[in-house]
Order: C-alpha cells, then structure tokens, then sequence
C-alpha cells in the first residue's frame, strides 16, 4: 500500500487552534443546563468568598495532620527495619557454619557491629522524623528500633558462642584459676 492510500483514509483527530470550526468553551449548554451551571457559578463564588479563610486554615490543618501522619508511620517503618537484617543475617549466619574461617568470623562481626552502630546513631537516624511542634510521638519507634537491634546482637552474640570465640564455659576461664598448693607430702618416695 502506497503512503498516498493511507493518508487518504486516515484522519487526523486532534483538534487544532487553526482548524474551522466552533472552538469548545463556546458550545452552548445542553437544555436545562443553563440554570444549574448559573447555580453552581453562584454558590462556588459565594463560598470562596465567605469561606475562604476558613477552608485554607482547614485544608492547612488537614495537610499538617496527613504530614505528621506519613512521619508517623515512616518512623516507624524505620523502626521495623532491623527485623529484616535479622532475618538476613540469622541466614547468613547459619550458612557460613561454626567453623572458623574468614567469611563466619566477617559475617559474625558485622552482626555484631551493625547493631551497636545503630542503637548509638539512633537520634541521627530518627531526626528527619521530628517536628518542630512535637507531634510526631518518636518514643515508641525508638524503642522498637532499640529492641530489634539488641535482638540482632543477641543473635550475633549466640553465633559466636556457638563458634566457640566467647568465653561461655569454666574450661574457658582455667588460666584464672588459683590451684592451692598441697600442703602434704607422703613418706613414700617417688618412683
């Protein structure tokens, strides 16, 4: 098919500035629709008139709630992050095994750092929550983040005992131990 039969059969839909014709906005109203357009240009210029300070102070106290709200629950999003890393790491974990080697004893401590480095930088992390009023409550989030990060290091702390780097048993603390001296001897010699 030539380019000519095409254009000749298509059509070009859009309405353009240059094109003949009535343009939109000077269609008339369909019947019975001159009155309730003429009704509703009333009531919509009374209202903004009257209330127009009263429904930017309301939209604007909508705003600040719906705002302190999304900070609400992003805190607390953030809160909750750290069960996700447990979850990873408690895997991680368990793949690497109890053996010793570089990729337990890697993963092993950065289970146990992260968490420290979290519970310590914990106003740095929730400080783009808070608000100048106080309104946003930080408490709760703050204490979840807390909890789940003690739990994390709980997990890295039974990963290393499990590998035996923590001293958990009493033949671990043997070169502590004070042995008394006898203060008998036997009248039998030696052999």
């Amino acid at each position: 098919m030539s380019r000519s039969a095409i254009k000749k059969w298509s059509l070009d839909l859009n309405v353009k500035d240059s094109d003949v014709g009535v343009p939109e906005t000077k269609l008339p109203l369909p019947l019975g629709m001159k009155r309730v357009a003429k009704i509703e240009s009333q009531l919509t210029t009374s209202a903004s008139k009257s209330n127009s300070q009263s429904e930017l102070s309301a939209k604007e106290k909508q705003r600040a709630a719906a705002i302190i709200k999304k900070k609400s629950s992003a805190a607390m999003g953030l809160a909750t992050s750290p069960a996700k890393s447990v979850l990873m790491q408690s895997f991680m974990m368990y793949m690497t095994g109890s053996n010793l080697n570089m990729m337990s004893i890697s993963v092993t401590s950065m289970s146990i750092l992260n968490p420290l480095k979290a519970i310590l930088g914990i106003n740095k992390q929730f400080a783009k929550f808070e608000d100048a009023s106080g309104k946003v409550e930080l408490q709760m989030p703050k204490l979840i983040f807390t909890l789940l990060n003690l739990v994390w290091l709980a997990v890295g702390l039974y990963k290393m005992s499990k590998m035996r780097l923590l001293p958990t048993t009493s033949a671990d603390w043997s070169g502590r131990i004070v042995w008394k001296e006898l203060m008998e001897s036997t009248s039998i010699p030696p052999m």
